[in-house]
């Protein structure tokens, strides 16, 4: 993590000026952070400005072969205000936690969104995990946003009734499910069940389905799932089809194969490959 904090910082130098830079530096050394780091959080943006962040080739790179080249979305403000969070200094991690919940419990909007984004790059972890599944009951787009889109963290701490929920208020909120991190690796029955019902509502409202609710479902299809696919696959449009036909593929329920293959159409696009997730 530390060489991610270098490469972070020397996209933080390119965007910002030598005064703003010198202020960052002058709180990073200080002795007394604890006491300053509300006030430093909350005037960051006036210090670094709002602009979307420049990163050079090489920085970019670096980047992507540590996992977060997703940052090239961030604008300067958010990006230093996580790494100052990154870099606090201080005695232990009770004081730590007292500290940045302070500053979730007053938060406006971007401070949030900046303090969810820093989730992934604090120490210890596990003690963030309550405070992530909190952020998934809020109704502010850009907060879900940043725990749910290019954010490691949660797959990798949330228990299973936290993520699914997260997953489940993705589709509820219309965010783009392809950017969630970890998403294929934390499929599970339960999900797979809570989104063959909302499928199901969505339906009977006349309502269409994401696509990729189907992606998630695949692996865990049996008898029960298998049933309520047929609706789709007899009442629905043809993407949608293709879609249902594409997780009935990576099941192992093989009378759902063999209904499949009744249909021409889909047998076919299943057998010549043309069908993936990323083309839906």
């Amino acid at each position: 993590m530390n060489a991610v904090k270098e490469i972070i910082w020397s996209v933080i130098n390119n965007n910002i000026n030598l005064e703003a830079e010198k202020w960052l530096e002058d709180f990073k050394q200080s002795p007394d952070q604890s006491l300053q780091v509300a006030k430093v959080f909350v005037m960051l943006p006036r210090k670094t400005g709002k602009l979307s962040v420049a990163i050079n080739e090489d920085q970019q790179k670096a980047l992507d072969t540590a996992g977060y080249g997703y940052i090239r979305n961030w604008t300067i403000d958010r990006l230093s205000r996580v790494w100052l969070l990154s870099n606090l200094s201080l005695p232990d991690k009770e004081q730590l936690y007292s500290t940045l919940e302070r500053l979730f419990l007053s938060a406006e909007v971007n401070e949030a969104v900046a303090l969810y984004s820093a989730l992934p790059f604090l120490p210890y972890p596990e003690i963030w995990v309550k405070r992530c599944a909190e952020g998934i009951r809020s109704n502010i787009g850009s907060v879900l946003e940043a725990i749910m889109e290019n954010n490691p963290y949660p797959a990798a701490y949330l228990d299973e009734a936290a993520w699914n929920q997260l997953v489940l208020k993705a589709f509820f909120t219309e965010k783009n499910i392809k950017l969630i991190v970890g998403l294929d690796e934390r499929a599970n029955l339960q999900l797979a069940l809570t989104l063959v019902d909302y499928a199901k509502e969505r339906w009977a409202a006349g309502r269409q389905v994401n696509l990729q609710l189907w992606r998630m479902v695949g692996r865990f299809i049996n008898a029960e799932i298998f049933e309520d696919l047929k609706i789709g696959l007899q009442h629905y449009d043809k993407t949608e089809q293709r879609a249902i036909a594409l997780a009935v593929a990576e099941s192992e329920c093989q009378p759902a194969k063999d209904y499949i293959n009744t249909f021409p159409e889909l047998k076919l696009a299943l057998a010549d490959g043309s069908l993936n997730w990323n083309s839906l």
